[in-house]
Parts: C-alpha cells; structure tokens; sequence
C-alpha cells in the first residue's frame, strides 16, 4: 500500500520565500495548508501557504 502523505513547501505570503517543509495528508485534505509560521526574513509571525 502506498503512502498517502505527501511532501509540501510552506512559502510566506510576504517575502515569498520558501522557509518550511512538512507532511500532510492528502486524502483528508483537498484544500492547500495555511499556517501562522515565524518568518526569519520579515522577522516576525506570517501566513505560510503549501505551493505546489
């Protein structure tokens, strides 16, 4: 059986570099993750969108 999680790349909404990486499922999720992450570039908390 295959594993369903899937490696994504969290990109900040600001600066737009690609600061994280996890895992999430993709048969229970369909939408794209959002999460409040600390961003070292802007140096404070920013959403982080899953890209592509």
């Amino acid at each position: 059986m295959a594993d369903k999680a899937k490696h994504v790349i969290l990109t900040c909404t600001v600066c737009l570099s690609r600061n994280y990486t996890t895992s999430r499922n993709k048969a229970n999720a369909t939408e794209r993750l959002e999460l409040m992450k600390f961003c070292k570039h802007c140096n404070k908390q920013t959403l982080h969108k899953e890209t592509k």
